[in-house]
């Protein structure tokens, strides 16, 4: 049995009354520390820390408790006495001693990325060094490979979501500290592409503000490196988040930005930002630029050669053109009537091609293929193909597949009396709640 939390004193000090607060508050709501720290990008234990009094939160995170608690302000109001404690603490201190920040503090923000989750310093987050090595660099740079891998393997909202700050934190401090003039571009290039990596993430797992602020990090670290392949890249993502959350004009100007002196792009990074060119189009009904979009997409990833991206462009293969082209098909399928058998071609070349390493990307475009399939075809195909999808699915932490899964829900309703039918919109019912 769970053991019983210990009590907590509030009389000790204001930092404890709050954390008792954040314990109340907690507890009204129903939630675990775990479930509360799924809200706030933190681990249970972390939580449970900061109600113990025994790790400091700052007025940012103070906040984003008071919203995920739905506490009207009251964490926020009593988080003003936590701070004249604090502050009456360090007028009591020897002004001439230099000071050091404690375990827990919270370190400025540098100004890059406004607003953007703190910096934090604690035994749980190493402190970033004060002299910026290559190596350090490369460590960076491995952080952003492995969530990347993570983030298609089991989506946004798995085990990326509990790790992800924590590193940023750390990768953001070494632009504060020391580093000699020739490894500058390759600093803001390598915490550029971790954030771009997190913004993905981010916007995978639908915390979209986390997600747009991550992004136009990423960006502005790009431009600091003069990396136009990097820029590229987080404008995409900003393009796509855009489009998806129903913005598509928005989505189309990041894709026609990130399209600016395109002879700097490789034809891959070109092809990537001119389907999210198709996508806005389709989105608003402008099907003559949609298919245009697409064309050029074609035109330009087929002169594409080896070894001509970085490292991390080695996702964009014929399976992911095929399934980004396939997606503005789609759009142009069932929102503007076009054909299907455009939009099927595609996206069935990219179910079938994806690897293993890509299970996000197979069910994305598995699902929508059966949607497709099911509103214009043959429901018996679409059975097959929802179920090979929904295996995907089962793997995933990501509300965009989720979102697309219950969009399949819905189109499956016109064969409301098929057994078949019924049993896999069931199927979907219990992938989503898992």
């Amino acid at each position: 049995m769970p053991q019983k939390p210990k009590p907590l004193d509030e009389t000790k000090s204001a930092r404890a009354w709050w954390g008792k607060e954040l314990r109340n508050w907690r507890n009204v709501r129903g939630l675990s520390s775990k479930g509360l720290g799924a809200k706030v990008h933190l681990s249970g234990t972390m939580i449970e820390r900061i109600e113990k009094s025994e790790r400091l939160c700052d007025a940012g995170l103070a906040g984003r408790l008071d919203d995920a608690l739905e506490a009207g302000g009251a964490l926020r109001r009593l988080r003003r006495l936590v701070e004249k404690e604090a502050a009456g603490q360090c007028a009591d201190a020897d002004s001439s001693a230099p000071v050091r920040p404690q375990a827990g503090s919270v370190a400025r923000d540098d100004g890059l990325l406004d607003g953007s989750p703190p910096r934090l310093v604690g035994p749980e987050q190493a402190a970033p060094p004060t002299v910026v090595r290559p190596e350090d660099i490369a460590q960076v740079l491995a952080a952003a490979a492995t969530i990347a891998e993570w983030d298609n393997l089991y989506g946004g909202g798995g085990i990326v979501r509990s790790s992800l700050y924590g590193q940023l934190s750390w990768a953001r401090g070494l632009l504060a500290a020391e580093y000699p003039p020739g490894l500058e571009t390759d600093l803001f290039a390598a915490v550029g592409r971790l954030s771009i990596v997190m913004g993905a993430s981010a916007f995978d797992a639908y915390e979209h503000q986390d997600a747009t602020r991550l992004l136009r990090f990423g960006r502005l670290c790009a431009e600091r490196a003069d990396d136009w392949h990097l820029r590229a890249a987080a404008l995409n993502w900003l393009a796509r988040q855009s489009i998806w959350c129903g913005t598509p004009d928005d989505g189309l100007t990041h894709a026609e930005n990130g399209l600016v002196r395109a002879d700097r792009l490789t034809p891959r990074e070109q092809a990537m930002l001119h389907n999210a060119r198709a996508r806005a189009w389709a989105r608003m009904g402008r099907t003559g630029e949609a298919l245009a979009a697409i064309g050029r997409s074609d035109e330009v990833f087929g002169l594409a050669e080896e070894d001509e991206d970085a490292a991390w462009m080695s996702y964009y293969d014929h399976a992911q053109h095929h399934g980004d082209t396939g997606h503005a098909a789609f759009d142009l399928a069932l929102l503007s009537g076009q054909s299907p058998a455009a939009a099927s071609a595609r996206l069935a070349k990219a179910m079938d091609g994806y690897t293993d390493a890509y299970v996000r990307s197979r069910a994305l475009s598995g699902t929508k293929l059966a949607t497709l399939i099911m509103a214009t075809g043959d429901p018996e195909e679409a059975l097959t193909v929802a179920h090979r999808a929904l295996d995907a699915v089962g793997r995933l932490r990501s509300n965009r597949a989720v979102e697309d899964v219950m969009t399949l829900s819905r189109e499956c309703g016109r064969y409301a009396d098929d057994a078949q039918v019924i049993a896999l919109r069931e199927r979907i019912v219990s992938a989503v709640r898992l």
